[in-house]
């Protein structure tokens, strides 16, 4: 009666996608999503995204985090791995290896660990390169 239209919204290419954990929540275990995600509530595992994920001020997770985008205000104790750009607001507490294309950081922010600019993958087979030449 209604045509080829799609009667679910989520499955449409393109569509937006929300997800959202909120302050008094907590979260143990990986998490893997297509669409943005939003913290404010506390993460213990690795997140996996292929969008942006924010961090809000009450917002901690603990473990790895693989994304397209990141602005974070609250704490991270683990890598960052941002596709794109990784954006450190002044409240950000971030203890942990950042790999990314674009940084920017607010006066504020700690940060304490390595920052590399470009992809893990090509940082850590360059590493490695470079230790077995030293070897040899």
């Amino acid at each position: 009666m209604f045509g080829n239209k799609q009667s679910n919204p989520q499955s449409a290419p393109g569509s937006f996608i929300s997800n959202r954990i909120n302050h008094g929540t907590t979260f143990e275990g990986s998490i893997t999503s297509d669409g943005d995600i939003r913290i404010e509530g506390i993460i213990r595992g690795t997140l996996y995204t292929k969008a942006k994920v924010a961090v809000g001020q009450t917002g901690v997770i603990e473990g790895d985090v693989h994304c397209k985008s990141a602005d974070v205000e609250g704490k991270i104790i683990g890598d960052l791995e941002v596709s794109e750009v990784l954006t450190l607001k002044s409240t950000a507490v971030v203890e942990g290896n950042i790999y990314t294309a674009k940084i920017v950081i607010e006066n504020g922010a700690h940060f304490d660990g390595i920052c590399n600019m470009g992809t893990k993958e090509r940082k850590l087979t360059n590493a490695s390169a470079q230790y077995e030449e030293a070897t040899v």
